[in-house]
């Protein structure tokens, strides 16, 4: 690290703040008879996966609320809690962290690293974070403004802190939690949607220094002797354009670690912008977008790589959860890595050396044929997925993958993986150029193509028209949607590449999952409720209101003796942002807060809070339809992220088409930063006012629909 990167992590260290609200020493608070979950997952292997069975699945029904913990922000909770000593330490929304007492909820300290809210637009999917790791006496967060932060784990001061990002005039965000390999903290970063280039770092646990860097995809500098990575990746590339445009392959959330091996597995992100034709000139598998790399963790050096999605250009992530077990195939023992990917494959490879060993579509797919039996490529059915041809594709799974971040589980008793697995599709429209992405624009025009929500394909069904997208703003159309996507909770078994049970839900977005050796896999749900099943069968044994959408995935802890079962509850991220015409089906707002139980536990819920009905009034007594026109443009790159596409909210921060009198007259302003400190980013430097005039006639216009759907339900409900 040079003085000038030192400098500016020791003044970026100096704007967070911790605040101690009880002295008690954390030492006091653990037993003999305590057992902690360490890291995000558990343990390195990420299997997510407890040998508690104090509750198993002949009490569980007994079990109750101890106690809830309100976080300060209502927004995405994404983090799974982790315990040492007692202690729970739980990361929320804008990267802010808690340390609980695990028995009582009691808060011993809080830190804020005080990100700058009015960039909140530099991340496309929410302030969320994933969580925090503890080791030495230090507990290590990644901050949504690129910091990587070691606090002390008794009083929660800053240790010691470091900038992770190369270029702060782009869109790097963190939202991943943070993993330790070979006495090193690692920690990727987000924004391929914005026009980055994706990188994983590696920093010394003690003093904060950069260890290694490994860059997922080539930039536009000559191959350095020696550097594997970028010889195996560069010429899989083709044209100059990716260069400009960053390539993407943002590492944002999984990893995994073998220490046994020392090699550190990193999940690897979609490309930018997502269409090949407009990022690699419409050739090259893109190296090493969507894959799982497998690198050196004491140097970062490349080892081996499989990707999952060669030339992706539909947002395939490879960066969902990373499971290393140890599986009887074939009458031998092989130690595998496991990923279902948003492809809707799922994937066993070998961890020592990367090859497939096999895989099966867990959700129907049509963008690929199936996989090459020997190498586990993908055949791609060109013809249906590819769009480059400027034809409308109807592609499934869409956007949201057959399995997005909610954190899968493996229960090595059972050999089931349990997976929090959706069924969606999507549009895909060819847009014949796009322009370089600016820092904080979001929005198909990065992307590359024009998309719209779709319904699964039936088998035999013609090839969709132009006329066949949804209109988003129609109530007919809503309805179809909500009945064609839908989350499902899937046990799978790795070995046999089959389903084993199933159990579907209202709605996408349902919570990460928790295997114990009770027998049990519990999980949160889109509709606000926290669930145990019996994990060899499926049975359903025991439920619980939430009171909002569960996304996290679950852990469990035993202190003093006693088993306690936690999860972080707080509706949010990508889906009800982006769509709320979809995920309002759940029925939930945020509300933000850790929810543990025990056996017997007997706290109440606070209770639910509930959907005013609001009378809608116009926004203008005038609308100029070509303003309309011009805003629906500007609003789908600068607003459709957070306020929902075609500005139907999801309920997590306000829905425009209802704004009051006062935030109309104060339109301006408000885009010109006002309302910056509550997460409002100011749009000064990236619309004019013309500009903003154009949003507010197109805000109008969305209005005056939802006032039309709102007299025909009357007249409906009126004239039965």
């Amino acid at each position: 690290m040079d003085i000038k990167e030192i400098s500016l992590a020791l003044l970026l260290a100096a704007l967070g703040s911790t605040q101690v609200l009880a002295t008690q020493s954390t030492e006091a608070l653990g037993t003999a008879d305590t057992v902690d979950w360490i890291n995000t997952a558990g343990t390195p292997d990420e299997q997510r996966y407890s040998t508690l069975q104090d509750v198993n699945e002949q009490n569980v029904s007994k079990l109750g609320l101890a106690w809830t913990f309100k976080v300060d922000d209502d927004r995405g909770m994404e983090a799974t809690p982790v315990v040492v000593d007692g202690v729970m330490y739980i990361s929320g929304p804008f990267s802010l962290v808690y340390a609980l007492d695990a028995i009582r909820g009691t808060l011993i300290w809080k830190y804020d690293p005080k990100i700058n809210r009015g960039q909140v637009n530099r991340t496309c999917c929410d302030a969320v974070n994933r969580g925090v790791v503890v080791s030495k006496g230090k507990v290590f967060v990644g901050a949504l403004d690129g910091r990587l932060i070691a606090l002390d784990a008794k009083t929660g001061e800053v240790k010691w802190s470091t900038d992770t990002f190369i270029d702060h005039g782009r869109s790097y965000a963190i939202t991943g939690a943070p993993r330790l390999a070979a006495g090193k903290v690692i920690i990727g970063n987000g924004g391929a949607e914005f026009g980055v280039r994706g990188y994983v770092s590696a920093y010394d646990e003690d003093t904060g220094t950069l260890a290694w860097r490994f860059f997922t995809v080539p930039g536009d500098e000559p191959i350095k002797p020696g550097d594997k990575a970028m010889e195996v990746a560069k010429p899989t590339w083709f044209g100059d354009r990716y260069g400009r445009f960053g390539g993407g392959g943002t590492a944002w959330d999984a990893m995994a670690y073998d220490p046994k091996l020392n090699l550190l597995y990193i999940g690897v992100g979609n490309g930018s912008p997502h269409s090949r034709k407009l990022r690699s000139a419409g050739k090259g598998d893109n190296l090493f977008l969507s894959s799982i790399v497998a690198v050196d963790a004491s140097t970062g050096e490349y080892v081996w790589h499989f990707q999952t999605t060669p030339g992706e250009e539909w947002d395939f992530t490879a960066t969902q959860s990373l499971i290393l077990a140890d599986l009887q195939i074939g009458g031998q023992l092989r130690s595998v890595i496991m990923q279902a990917p948003k492809n809707g494959f799922f994937y066993v490879i070998d961890r020592r050396t990367g090859k497939f060993i096999s895989g099966k579509n867990f959700v129907p797919v049509n963008w690929a044929k199936g996989l090459d039996p020997k190498t586990g490529r993908p055949i791609i059915d060109e013809a249906t997925a590819r769009y480059d041809d400027g034809k409308l594709k109807l592609v499934t799974p869409g956007i949201y993958g057959g399995h997005s971040w909610h954190p899968m589980s493996f229960d090595p008793k059972n050999g089931l993986v349990y997976i929090p697995a959706m069924i969606n599709a999507w549009y895909f429209q060819q847009l014949p150029d796009t322009p370089y992405p600016e820092a904080g624009d979001f929005g198909a025009y990065n992307f590359g193509y024009l998309g719209a929500a779709g319904v699964p394909p039936k088998p035999g069904a013609p090839a969709p028209k132009a006329s066949d997208i949804p209109n988003l703003a129609l109530a007919a159309d809503e309805a179809r949607l909500r009945k064609s996507w839908i989350g499902r909770l899937i046990a799978w078994d790795p070995v046999k590449q089959k389903e084993v049970w199933s159990h579907d839900y209202v709605t996408m977005y349902n919570g990460g999952t928790l295997a114990t050796a009770g027998n049990l896999v519990f999980q949160g749900t889109a509709d606000g409720r926290f669930v145990a099943y019996r994990a060899n069968d499926g049975k359903s044994l025991w439920e619980t209101p939430a009171n909002t959408g569960v996304m996290a995935g679950p852990m469990t802890y035993k202190v003093n003796g006693e088993q306690y079962v936690a999860v972080a509850a707080g509706w949010g991220g990508a889906f009800p942002l982006f769509s709320g015409v979809i995920s309002n089906i759940a029925g939930v707002r945020a509300d933000a807060r850790i929810l543990v139980y025990k056996l017997g536990g007997s706290a109440q819920l606070p209770a639910k809070k509930v959907v005013q009905n609001v009378q809608i009034t116009p926004l203008l007594t005038s609308i100029d339809p070509e303003k309309v026109g011009r805003g629906h443009t500007e609003f789908a790159i600068h607003c459709s992220a957070c306020h929902g596409l075609e500005a139907v909210s999801g309920g997590i921060v306000p829905d425009l088409r209802m704004l009051n009198a006062s935030k109309v007259e104060n339109f301006h302003v408000i885009l010109k930063g006002a309302l910056a400190p509550l997460g409002m980013p100011n749009f000064s430097g990236k619309l004019n006012d013309e500009q903003m005039d154009e949003i507010l006639n197109y805000l109008a216009q969305r209005n005056a629909d939802l006032r039309g759907m709102q007299d025909k339900v009357s007249a409906r409900q009126s004239n039965p």
